[in-house]
């Protein structure tokens, strides 16, 4: 869990980084109906969490630098005994200074009142323009209620300033508390990984297996972090595959591709193995390429590298494996020059873990791929997928798909890899499977 301390310094970071004559305005998620009256899992504004902690919706967080009677200030619901009873305990607006911790809270009921007069006077409005355009129209409104005042003294504000420009800088190094919840959302994605592996078997459904893996994240708090991909043979080859739903062949290898969030912290895992406990002769030369090919990645995911050099470690890997096997014709460097190895692996090798499976953080800066520093998460994932009607490849090697993926942690020293628990040698993966249950 997140302290209290560590949100406030979060908030104050950000409005050192503001500057005094700012105003920081982040509104929470707004609830989504999924049919008719029932809605779908409320899940809180990265953002918002971010410099929050508050898990609830109809908020609004106002960070207002300077700001005499307290600059953290929180407009969110107030306590009603009436609408608790159907829907839950609320924190109310006492709630939030005294169990949250901001400087100030209002009735989310009474922020057109309010929320002007802490946007005049400030140059400068930081905000998230283009994610909800309600919200967008309500800022718009209260900015020129300030304008309508000028005559009379008020002083508006004269920029609009992207907030991710600075809060999605800081997202991107994540401090010890940070690292243990995602650690513990590692631990929960890795386990449920191992139960899949122990339950599948030929004759199963994809979305039996899946249900392995959604109950180990609930038995242990956590929920999936994205959709679960459960991909048996030639639906491995689908890369965002989400139907889960065909059976299981005796002989061919099941991709899945899922992850678990705790308190929004996510894990990102991904493992290949065969469906009957065996793998083929092809299935492990294509495979043994992608675990080379991951472990040499791994190894570049250090402080100081490119953000870019895991993926070419991982491309150069691939291609001489896919040329050893005949998949490939031609030089290594005619073939990395031409990209040769797209036919089979067209995604990139990873990307910024954290709040969000695809986390917010710039990869390139004037240009340039970032350099790795500690602090920061990535996954490692490449991947080998033969479609089952790529020309020119053995028939043996059609309808093959295989990822491995791993969540890895950027120190000041050797790479730590989150989700080490699952197994992902070709032997050790055998050896589990050979004691299913």
């Amino acid at each position: 869990m997140i302290e209290r301390k560590e949100y406030a310094r979060r908030r104050r970071q950000l409005m050192r980084m503001a500057g005094a004559d700012a105003i920081v305005i982040v509104a929470a998620a707004p609830e989504r109906v999924r049919n008719n009256d029932a809605h779908y899992p409320y899940r809180q504004d990265s953002d918002f969490h971010y410099l929050s902690g508050f898990g609830e919706p109809d908020a609004v967080l106002a960070l207002v630098p300077g700001r005499e009677h307290g600059e953290a200030i929180l407009f969110c619901r107030e306590r009603d005994p009436e609408r608790e009873r159907w829907d839950g305990p609320r924190v109310g607006t006492e709630g939030a200074v005294s169990q949250c911790g901001f400087d100030d809270a209002f009735p989310i009921d009474d922020i057109d009142d309010i929320l002007p007069g802490l946007i005049e006077g400030r140059r400068r409005v930081y905000y998230h323009f283009g994610r909800d355009t309600e919200f967008d129209l309500k800022l718009i409104g209260w900015v020129n209620r300030v304008r309508a005042l000028v005559r009379q003294g008020a002083k508006p504000p004269h920029e609009f300033v992207a907030l991710s420009h600075l809060l999605h800088d800081l997202r991107l190094y994540k401090s010890r508390g940070e690292l243990r919840l995602m650690k513990k959302s590692a631990r929960i994605a890795a386990a449920a990984h191992v139960r899949a592996m122990q339950a599948t078997r030929p004759g199963l459904s994809e979305h039996e297996v899946e249900a392995e893996l959604l109950h180990e994240f609930r038995k242990h708090g956590a929920v999936p972090s994205y959709e679960p991909i459960v991909g048996g043979g030639a639906n491995a080859c689908v890369l965002h595959y989400r139907a889960n739903n065909a059976p299981l062949q005796d002989g061919d290898l099941l991709l899945i591709d899922a992850g678990a969030e705790v308190e929004c912290y996510a894990s990102d895992i991904t493992r290949t193995f065969p469906v009957n406990g065996r793998f083929t002769a092809e299935q492990r030369a294509l495979y043994e390429i992608v675990l080379a090919a991951q472990l040499a990645a791994i190894d570049e995911v250090r402080a100081g590298r490119s953000f870019d050099a895991y993926h070419q470690a991982a491309v150069r890997t691939i291609t001489k494996g896919l040329l050893k096997l005949g998949l490939l014709g031609g030089t290594l460097e005619k073939n990395l020059r031409e990209h040769a190895y797209r036919k089979f692996y067209m995604h990139k090798t990873g990307h910024w873990l954290g709040l969000d499976v695809h986390d917010v953080g710039d990869y390139r800066i004037d240009g340039e791929f970032r350099v790795l520093e500690p602090g920061m998460v990535v996954t490692v994932e490449p991947g080998l997928y033969v479609a089952p009607d790529a020309k020119g490849v053995p028939a043996k090697f059609r309808g093959i798909g295989i990822r491995i993926e791993d969540d890895v942690v950027v120190t000041g020293g050797a790479p730590e890899v989150l989700s080490a628990d699952v197994p992902k040698d070709v032997e050790a993966i055998e050896a589990l499977m050979a004691e299913r249950r």
